[in-house]
């Protein structure tokens, strides 16, 4: 089983006649030397962590030493006003509470990472209390989520130092619209449709958190992520396609990142946090640095 591209995860799954999710697990039994029973219980108890912090984060107080986070998965969860639906609300809600728990230290997964930790648990509790989604579909839909993130990994980046704030929340996005996707019922083409209507959408995000904290915007694109995430299933779901293949955003998003200046990864030197209230906060929270002066680059 080869995981290089989603023409090679296809071409596998049809060869063997499985579906995506086994060639995920079949990958994990063969190259990390684990049994399937293994893989399950891990699967079992990865998902319980992602719920504990979606629920934790809803009900306990989520206030950082930097003020930047301040309860707003619990603001959502109890607004009476809905833009589009309760539901929707809770989405976000779900997303942003798990990622608020990551922000005030709380145990959470890194899927892709820390800074993404909000995406995918916001999107699986919400697949399992609004769609009655069982366990086990659930714990299929990681896998698939499981193989967009390493052909993304492998041909283009999770890291936000490296690929910018695309390669984090874009790649924690696009594994949660496949998962979507697969748990309602869509084939392999919608499933990779989504990926692709996913990253094309996150493309060039970049990576700026104010004071180097993964707090602000972290939080907040944790919850934009899962509404892209969302637009993109339905469209999918829908027939709709990104027209471009799935493969070919890959390779996009790779190029992307790779040509980002370097203020835009990780280095709170550009974009949101080299604006005027941003270096305030940095330098009350860091007083002993001074102020990091912003300067753009000759024309």
């Amino acid at each position: 089983m080869r995981l290089e591209s989603f023409a090679s995860w296809r071409g596998a799954a049809e060869a063997h006649q499985i579906p995506l999710w086994r060639v995920v697990l079949e990958y994990e039994v063969h190259q990390k030397g684990r049994s399937e029973a293994e893989i399950w219980a891990r699967l079992e108890q990865v998902y319980a962590v992602m719920r504990d912090a979606v629920e934790s984060g809803l009900k306990q107080p989520r206030q950082t030493p930097s003020g930047l986070v301040r309860d707003t998965g619990k603001k959502l969860y109890r607004s009476p006003l809905h833009v589009v639906s309760p539901e929707f609300s809770l989405l976000i809600a779900y997303a942003t509470a798990a990622k608020e728990t990551n922000a005030c230290m709380g145990r959470v997964v890194a899927a892709p990472t820390a800074g993404a930790s909000g995406i995918l648990p916001g999107i699986y509790t919400f697949l399992e209390k609004h769609h009655g989604v069982s366990l086990q579909t659930i714990y299929e839909a990681m896998l698939i989520g499981a193989g967009v993130g390493l052909i993304i990994e492998q041909k283009a980046s999770i890291a936000g130092a490296v690929g910018g704030c695309q390669a984090e929340t874009g790649t924690a996005a696009a594994m949660g619209a496949a998962g979507i996707v697969y748990a309602l019922g869509g084939d392999t083409n919608q499933i990779f449709e989504a990926v692709a209507l996913t990253i094309m959408n996150m493309l060039g995000l970049i990576c700026d958190p104010v004071a180097g904290l993964v707090e602000l915007p972290c939080v907040k694109r944790n919850a934009s992520a899962v509404v892209i995430a969302a637009a993109a299933a339905q469209m999918a779901l829908a027939g709709d396609t990104a027209i471009i293949p799935v493969d070919e955003m890959v390779i996009a998003m790779g190029e992307v990142g790779a040509a980002m200046d370097t203020r835009f990864k990780e280095t709170a030197l550009g974009g949101t946090a080299a604006t005027p209230t941003a270096q305030a906060i940095a330098q009350r929270i860091y007083p002993e640095l001074g102020t990091i002066r912003h300067e753009e680059p000759p024309l």
